[in-house]
């Protein structure tokens, strides 16, 4: 086949989108693949390919998941609107960025903490991050 016919496949744009909503909930939940997994009757390395947007989710099972992680099926599709959905999901570089740091155990505890300050001290902690951000630049 010439260089025109072959092209790079992955996985679809929402499939990923619907598999990092799965996984970002069911971290903010606490609930580990095997757990999740053992619920669905799967194995975790199927959650894993799930999350990874490796392996399409079936309606049912997604029906399952949203039920197990206790959130409304719609809530695997936020962020996506029509027409994202029909041109394929993309998200800018500051999305993927704050996304992905959104997905660590840290950024999960951070986003369930930040919101229970006082504003006047979330205005204080935003300060002190910005600092620190500020200074690691400067040192870089």
């Amino acid at each position: 086949m010439d260089d025109k016919g072959d092209f790079e496949r992955g996985p679809n744009p929402i499939d990923l989108h619907v598999g990092a909503r799965v996984r970002m909930r069911r971290k903010f939940l606490g609930v580990s693949q095997e757990k999740l997994a053992d619920a669905l009757g799967l194995t975790f390395q199927q959650v894993q390919k799930y999350e990874r947007g490796a392996n399409r989710i079936s309606a049912s099972k997604l029906f399952e998941i949203a039920r197990y992680l206790q959130a409304p099926v719609a809530y695997f599709f936020e962020g996506l609107s029509e027409q994202t959905a029909m041109e394929g999901f993309s998200e800018s570089q500051p999305e993927q960025f704050v996304h992905g740091f959104l997905m660590t155990p840290e950024g999960i505890e951070l986003a369930s903490l930040f919101p229970k300050l006082p504003p006047r001290y979330r205005r204080r902690v935003l300060e002190l991050v910005r600092t620190m951000a500020e200074g690691d630049d400067a040192e870089s």
